[in-house]
């Protein structure tokens, strides 16, 4: 007779190995003259996020968050920051639940981070700190997903019709 698997799967694990400061900078096109104007600024905040592979079971999540601060055509100031955290995922029955957790989870962790290296860039620079509102990474990380699977969808119905998308 045959005894049970009492093996107990894999625990899941996501553990935080390093945060740090990747890169960062702050640049004010207009130097001194910036501040002889009424600080009434259009700000556009661009993030991304890369992913890396770093050794076995080990990942590099950066966030890329740039803030543009324009006062008509003329930029008031451009920061950039790139954080990074160092991530140990073990236990997951497969590279998709990885990479889940790598483009919704690891992001979130990491976001605070950069979001008060930005505020403290742009004060630092002698502007009112810029405080960025929380993202929901898993959320944006969900309806990427969706995205590509729409357009795989579409892809698969233009091969098979024949026709072609451009």
């Amino acid at each position: 007779m045959a005894e049970p698997n009492t093996a107990s799967p894999p625990t899941r694990q996501v553990l935080l190995q390093r945060l740090f400061l990747k890169d960062c900078s702050l640049e004010v096109p207009l130097g001194a003259q910036v501040f002889a104007r009424q600080w009434t600024p259009a700000i556009d905040v661009q993030i991304n996020s890369a992913i890396s592979g770093i050794g076995e079971n080990l990942y590099q999540v950066v966030l890329s968050v740039t803030v543009t601060a324009k006062l008509g055509d003329d930029v008031g100031f451009l920061a950039e920051v790139h954080q990074a955290g160092i991530f140990m995922i073990t236990g997951f029955a497969n590279e998709a639940e990885v990479q889940g957790v790598l483009g919704g989870y690891c992001p979130n962790v990491v976001f605070p981070f950069a979001r008060e290296a930005i505020a403290e860039l742009t004060q630092r620079g002698s502007f009112p700190p810029v405080l960025l509102q929380p993202i929901n990474f898993e959320g944006l990380y969900m309806e990427h997903l969706a995205k590509q699977r729409q357009s795989a969808e579409i892809s698969a119905a233009g091969d098979a019709s024949g026709v072609v998308l451009q």
